[in-house]
């Protein structure tokens, strides 16, 4: 079984004050936080040992994730209890581990906190932040069908951007990966480099990382030994660009729609998606 990982111990900056007493994974879409929709969408591909590289302050990821408490109990015996089916579903399916990272070194170290658990198998990461839709065909189950045919390499989700906002992202380069006969034709590429967050006229595209990921257990090899950038964190995109340049790396351009739910704006855009969704089901 592939595991997922879930790395959600970051402050949550853009939120405060909110964020200061509730984490940033916790704000609700509607009635259900962030990290259910994340979750939801890991299982739909198969991802069922998930992995929480959290911190002291969110201990109420845990706590949402059981139902062994005084208020569980009231609330499954209340005439609303319908309203938890969902998160019932998740928490009987899905097998949950947290570990705590100490400090907050990057994305790349909030990855690496992991190895143990991990060990020397392939694995999804999914960024709560990063709100993905397709209703049909989830965008980790795409990517997992994917890995199926590149066992050994490693899987990004990129999206085209506006290339006035590249210095946002990770950016990758890359060519066109022809895969005959496949759902895949045409969106996928063979990266040769990536760039964190570059200056526009200093992008190779305009094909940004996202933050849904399908890794191979080499990740840990590049995260050891990649640099800390000037804020001293270690930078996954920078471990990929590694593995990118022996030719492990593939792009791939998912169908769906995302939103930045790490952002006010985006998180606004979600909440109305999903009351609109809802309007019309």
């Amino acid at each position: 079984m592939i595991k997922c990982v879930f790395p959600v111990a970051g402050y949550g900056s853009r939120f405060f004050p909110v964020t200061k007493a509730i984490p940033k994974e916790m704000i609700p879409l509607l009635n259900k936080p962030l990290i259910q929709y994340a979750i939801e969408e890991s299982h739909s591909a198969g991802l069922f040992e998930n992995i929480f590289v959290t911190s002291k302050y969110k201990q109420s990821i845990k706590d949402y994730l059981s139902l062994d408490s005084e208020f569980a109990e009231i609330a499954l015996s209340s005439s609303k209890s319908y309203l938890l089916e969902d998160l019932k579903n998740i928490i009987k399916c899905g097998e949950f581990k947290f570990i705590n990272q100490e400090k907050m070194l990057g994305l790349g170290h909030a990855i690496y906190t992991a190895k143990d658990i991990i060990k020397a198998d392939s694995f999804g990461v999914v960024l709560p932040d990063d709100f993905c839709v397709n209703p049909v065909y989830p965008v980790m189950k795409q990517m997992l069908d994917l890995h199926k045919l590149f066992p050994k390499h490693c899987i990004i989700a990129v999206e085209e951007v506006d290339s006035t906002r590249v210095c946002n992202y990770g950016i990758i380069e890359g060519a066109t990966l022809d895969i005959p006969n496949s759902q895949f034709t045409d969106n996928v590429y063979i990266v040769s480099n990536m760039i964190e967050k570059p200056r526009e006229e200093e992008a190779p595209s305009n094909l940004a990382i996202i933050g849904r990921y399908i890794l191979s257990p080499q990740i840990f090899d590049k995260i050891s030994i990649t640099v800390p950038d000037n804020n001293n964190e270690i930078q996954i995109t920078d471990a990929l660009s590694l593995l990118a340049k022996e030719s492990k790396v593939i792009a791939y351009k998912y169908d769906g729609i995302r939103y930045d739910c790490g952002a006010i704006d985006g998180f606004i855009k979600a909440s109305n998606y999903l009351y609109s969704f809802k309007l019309g089901s």
